[in-house]
């Protein structure tokens, strides 16, 4: 499997290098011919739908590497020595997690790439970045190296920074270092608790049977596995299976320092995410990216956010996770609330679409979240599952709803939703997509974005009732944005903006692309467990296992809580035995006295 994965992760890279030497037609402004555009779009392309079959056929009909919806570990794993002497290891798998996630960003980005043909300059440099981002974003989702996941996450800054900074709106330099300046604010923090976790691990410290599975799974290379064995020092590792082991079975990291990690991985997450308060680069960034990367940006790059959290940051630093669930509740409950107020106040049709999503992120963040002591965990199953199929769900609407937008803004270049109107009469085809994609967004029953809104608010009321009533009326202010931004742009009499003349049908690319969406959004709104079945024995896996943790972790809270309750009481008795003693020594004294006086007495009256 180590090629095929392989293939997977770099094709994209490779089909980089082939346009590379590509010829590139274009005049003295960087404008590429009609032809030469033809060439190099459609390269990349096939270079994207082979990347998609590929995923598919390899995970879902090839006998060998069909992907099982009933093993609950890793699969297709392996470790191939990297840098031994830090065991860095180039390290993947795959499992119910991120199986479907790369499916979505192999399929987003066929989309994406079919909605570029909108790009006219510098082209080629635009498919070689485009290329090189999908390589980063794949290899995030299969990477099983700490190190290695940090890699492909830093691959992924430049290109967006570029394809945002180069091919964007009128600000798109200040989108574009303010991009830039939060992800690698995230980065940093990320990075500090890398090291902290990294510095702390010792492999020698993992029971012998769960090292052994471990082996077998081809998680951990034998190389490494001899390496503990042999050692007499502490062996560190970067290998998240072994280090979510190490965090769940022994007492190789410490309740605070799990504190601390779980808290600076969660800010670098919830930065791509992202959450209240680190999302304001979100708005700026969509409005100003041009269509397909606004695409990528919303289906699947802030999904990379939500995919960090549930694979690192609770398997790894589960006291962590504990003690902060109700911060990360809470941030998750306000990201609704403000995403969708802030939505419902715009005017620019583009940031109507983008605060939405930080609204419909909230959800992820509140279902990975709904985990405290209390219960028996089964509401976090139900939280993390809705929070999973939210990711997929949002991917889907947000890329339709932003490849709408497009549209109408290649047309009449602009986005103002006070000069819209009749549109429906117009382009009818196109309004009757852009509906169903926006119903999708709304969390309309049957479209995809309704079963994982309500599997996450379910999942709070078992939680906090209170934060629950609070989820749910985020619907209703929803409705009033998705609801009132098609009054203004798609109902009403006549246009009222500019370049009205401009204005024409949707052509078979456009309507292919958005239809796909569409298709996709009533698909999974109406048949969900084609999606649950994928991911629901390894999230049952992973709560089983953190809730075991929890029990274990419960009872050494309360012995340690006994420990130091007799610890304080014991200076107390220590006390009073002195103070018995002490008077149990009085009362001797005085009956002595007292002995003394009546021997005297009796010898002054004999004389």
């Amino acid at each position: 499997m180590l090629l095929i994965i392989s293939l997977i992760v770099f094709l994209p890279t490779l089909g980089a290098l082939v346009i590379a030497f590509m010829p590139s037609k274009k005049d003295e402004n960087g404008v590429n011919d009609k032809e030469n555009q033809n060439l190099l779009l459609g390269a990349t392309l096939v270079v994207g739908i082979l990347t998609f079959l590929l995923t598919v056929v390899a995970f879902l009909f090839v006998g060998e590497s069909k992907f099982s919806v009933e093993v609950a570990s890793m699969q297709h794993a392996f470790s191939v020595d990297w840098i031994p002497s830090f065991d860095i290891a180039y390290a993947m798998g795959i499992d119910g997690i991120s199986f479907p996630l790369i499916l979505l960003t192999t399929g987003v980005s066929i989309l994406a790439i079919l909605a570029s043909w909108s790009i006219k300059k510098h082209v080629k440099a635009y498919c070689i970045l485009f290329l090189l981002l999908e390589t980063g974003m794949i290899g995030v989702f299969l990477a099983l190296d700490f190190f290695l996941f940090y890699v492909f996450w830093e691959v992924m800054l430049l290109p967006m920074y570029f394809l945002i900074g180069i091919w964007g709106g009128p600000r798109r330099e200040y989108a574009a270092i303010k991009f830039f300046l939060y992800t690698l604010l995230g980065s940093v923090l990320m990075l500090i608790a890398i090291l902290m976790i990294y510095f702390n691990s010792d492999l020698r410290l993992l029971d012998t049977a769960i090292r052994s599975d471990l082996i077998n799974q081809n998680v951990i290379s034998a190389s490494v596995a001899e390496t503990v064995a042999n050692a007499t020092e502490p062996v560190h590792t970067f290998n998240l299976v072994a280090l979510a082991e190490l965090a769940q079975t022994t007492d190789c990291f410490s309740a605070e320092l799990q504190w601390w990690c779980f808290l600076l991985l969660f800010i670098g997450f919830i930065v791509k995410v992202p959450s209240i308060p680190v999302h304001t680069w979100l708005p700026d960034a969509h409005v100003e990216a041009p269509t397909p990367i606004s695409m990528i940006l919303a289906g699947v790059l802030l999904k990379l956010g939500g995919y960090g959290i549930i694979r690192i940051c609770y398997p790894i630093c589960p006291a962590g996770g504990l003690e902060l669930s109700y911060l990360v509740v809470g941030l998750g409950v306000v990201s609704m609330v403000y995403g969708a107020f802030a939505a419902l106040a715009q005017t620019d049709f583009k940031r109507v679409v983008a605060y939405s999503s930080v609204s419909h992120m909230g959800y992820v963040v509140v279902g990975f979240g709904v985990w405290t002591m209390l219960g028996n965990g089964d509401y976090w199953r139900m939280g993390i599952t809705g929070a999973m199929y939210q990711m997929i769900g949002h991917g889907i609407s947000s890329a339709g709803m932003f490849f709408m937008v497009g549209i109408i803004y290649d047309r009449v270049h602009h986005r103002n939703l006070d000069e819209f109107g009749g549109l429906y009469g117009l382009m009818p085809k196109y309004t009757a997509l852009a509906m169903g994609l926006f119903f999708a967004g709304l969390g309309l029953p049957g479209l995809c974005g309704f079963i994982g809104e309500v599997l996450v608010v379910l999942s709070v009321w078992r939680f906090s009732p209170l934060l629950a009533i609070i989820s749910a009326s985020v619907v209703i202010f929803t409705a009033g944005y998705i609801l009132w931004t098609i009054q203004r742009v798609y109902l009403g009499s006549e246009y009222k903006g500019p370049h009205a003349e401009e204005i024409r049908p949707v052509n078979s690319r456009e309507f292919s692309t958005g239809a796909i969406l569409l298709a996709l959004a009533i698909f999974f709104g109406v048949f969900p467990n084609t999606l649950i079945k994928f991911m629901d024995k390894t999230v049952d896996k992973q709560v089983t296992s953190l809730n075991e943790w929890r029990l274990v972790y419960e009872d050494d809270l309360a012995q340690a809580e006994q420990t130091e309750e007799a610890d304080q009481l014991a200076p107390e008795q220590d006390d009073d035995s002195d103070q018995l003693e002490q008077a149990h020594s009085e009362d001797e004294t005085v009956g002595m006295v007292k002995h003394l006086g009546v021997v005297l007495i009796n010898k002054l009256a004999d004389q």
